[in-house]
């Protein structure tokens, strides 16, 4: 009987199997062919490009509940492009369901331990080439800053947007659950529509259905180079989806024989597109945190200064959620993404030499694009904008020395003046909101929620929604170290830094003093003498850290500041 001779290691590993090989190739490496072997390789499989595909398949959240299929679906992709497909999971937590709760401290920590655990796989397992598949506010950039770090070729896919619900013949979604908690602790509506609502507005799987924060990173993601052609704009159960998933398994090859890799499409001039096309969108606050969380994973410089930059000449054309009036599956419904990328490139708002995942460049991706239908509604020309500059604001001020963002529509103004009412959590802000105390011309100071401080920078979604369900979005503002839900409207800012957790200002805030929003001259200040000022910095003592074992207490004492990201990686 002739025994066949085990695999020699090459000399040089060919690029196509530039990982793989290490792991496989050889006399020694038997081992690990044996243990391959059990999970289905076959001996012709240890000659072909492994391709990783990292699913966020959850029954956490219907974000993520259809992505196991999809994983399958980009497998199938890769095997049948010559590779050979390996499906390996990460977590997710749900945003929705911890809103307003200590459970939401954990929110954009997962971020972290997902873009950790797929480079952790990738790189422990050798993986030639990497899919990733999102489908919830945190797991899309911690899925593309593995891709970053790792800087193998890599394809992500968004898990697609949720069709919406439907209440007495209106479109409703999650943030309309949570406005209706407003409505109803304001006598608006009764027990019975609050829990018809709470029935209907999630029909199935699929991420949160406005601009809010999935869709909007989604979006980020294509305009950045990192998926497929409208893979941001396709609903969660479709053909469509079920395509863009195969067709990413096969790009990760075609990436592979291109040797184009994650840092080769990730540049600066592509996080200006990215940055560009979340503007058009109106999108959430939580691109501006995101956006400069990958850049550092790309090894990019990127500030929230070149949001201003770019914001000073791209105009709010899309009249999606919150803000708005129509919903994601509108969007893909006249054609998704790529029109609005083509008015973009054209009007010179874009760089169309940047390369992507399809080995071509925007430009070249988008030439057959044709426009939106004449009579739909959901996005403007560039001659009639529905804001001729961006809602993302930057602030500065004496309350935020080095920075904060605001969420400026121009439907609540551009300035406001009041006088600040103090809370040192969510919670406490949420009870007080609904119980009447917060009245017109209140600013609401909620603080100690920064990356460091909360730990985990929670997003104001309860107290934001409670206000303006309660009819108060034009009469109050909020303020806060924390962020927002890409649902969350009205007149806020967050993200303000220093976070009072290290001393910033908003820490010196006393019920009663008056503090000034002014979008116009991008400031935000308290307005109190500088000597009172002085004083109270002076008096200021750090509280002790809420958690100092786990994850928490971890994640606290390493990430950075919102200013640049809330990295946990920096300075190492």
């Amino acid at each position: 009987m002739k025994i066949p001779k085990a695999p020699q290691k090459p000399k040089v590993s060919a690029e196509s199997r530039h990982y793989s090989s290490i792991v496989v190739d050889g006399a020694d490496r038997a081992p690990s062919r044996a243990m391959l072997h059990a999970v289905g390789f076959t001996d012709g499989d240890f000659a072909k490009s492994q391709i990783g595909i990292a699913s966020t398949w959850s029954m956490v959240t219907p974000c993520n509940m259809h992505i196991d299929k999809l994983a399958d679906h980009a497998a199938a992709g890769a095997n049948a492009a010559g590779g050979k497909a390996i499906v390996f999971n990460t977590i997710t937590i749900s945003d929705g369901i911890s809103m307003g709760t200590e459970g939401m401290k954990y929110s954009l920590v997962s971020r972290e331990v997902i873009a950790d655990s797929i480079e952790v796989v990738a790189g422990c397992e050798g993986f030639d080439g990497i899919v990733t598949i999102g489908g919830c506010d945190k797991n899309m950039p911690g899925c593309v800053m593995a891709l970053a770090r790792l800087n193998r070729p890599g394809v992500f896919v968004y898990g697609g947007t949720i069709m919406p619900g439907c209440h007495r013949s209106k479109a409703v979604d999650i943030v309309s659950v949570f406005e209706a908690v407003g409505a109803h602790a304001n006598g608006r509506i009764d027990d019975g529509e609050l829990k018809e609502i709470e029935a209907c507005a999630i029909p199935g799987p699929g991420s949160c259905g406005g601009m809010y924060t999935a869709n909007t990173m989604a979006s980020a993601i294509e305009a950045l180079g990192m998926s497929l052609p409208n893979s941001s704009a396709q609903a969660a159960i479709s053909a469509d989806k079920d395509r863009d998933s195969r067709e990413a398994g096969a790009a990760v090859l075609n990436l592979i024989k291109l040797g184009i890799k994650p840092r080769d499409i990730m540049t600066r001039e592509a996080f200006e597109n990215a940055i560009t096309v979340v503007i058009a969108l109106g999108g959430s606050t939580n691109a501006v945190l995101h956006l400069l969380a990958m850049a550092h994973s790309a090894h990019v410089k990127l500030t929230i200064d070149d949001f201003t930059r770019i914001g000073k000449r791209v105009p709010v054309l899309a009249d999606l959620k919150p803000s708005g009036k129509h919903v994601m599956a509108d969007l893909v419904a006249i054609g998704g993404l790529t029109p609005l990328m083509k008015t973009l490139l054209s009007a010179g708002l874009l760089h169309g030499d940047c390369i992507t995942v399809t080995g071509k460049t925007i430009a070249q991706n988008l030439r057959g694009v044709k426009p939106y239908p004449k009579e739909q509604t959901v996005v403007h020309s560039i001659a009639k904008p529905i804001k001729k500059d961006s809602h993302l604001v930057i602030l500065y001020g004496n309350l935020a020395p080095t920075g904060a963002v605001a969420k400026i529509s121009g439907k609540e103004g551009t300035k406001f003046v009041g006088k600040a009412r103090v809370f040192e959590s969510e919670e406490t802000a949420l009870d007080r909101i609904l119980d009447g105390t917060v009245k017109a011309g209140d600013v609401i100071v909620i603080r100690s929620e920064g990356p460091r401080g909360g730990p985990g920078m929670r997003e104001m979604l309860s107290p934001t929604s409670a206000v303006m369900g309660k009819g108060m979005g034009k009469e109050v503002a909020l303020i806060t170290d924390g962020r927002f839900s890409g649902g969350s409207h009205g007149f806020v800012v967050g993200h303000i830094t220093p976070e009072a957790f290290e001393g910033g200002p908003l820490a010196i805030v006393k019920n009663g003093d008056t503090i000034t929003i002014d979008a116009e001259k991008r400031q935000l200040n308290l307005d109190i003498p500088k000597a009172e000022f002085a004083a109270r910095m002076a008096k200021w003592k750090q509280p002790k850290p809420r958690y100092t074992r786990g994850v928490l207490a971890k994640y606290a004492s390493r990430v950075t500041s919102a200013s640049t990201g809330a990295v946990t990686d920096a300075g190492l």
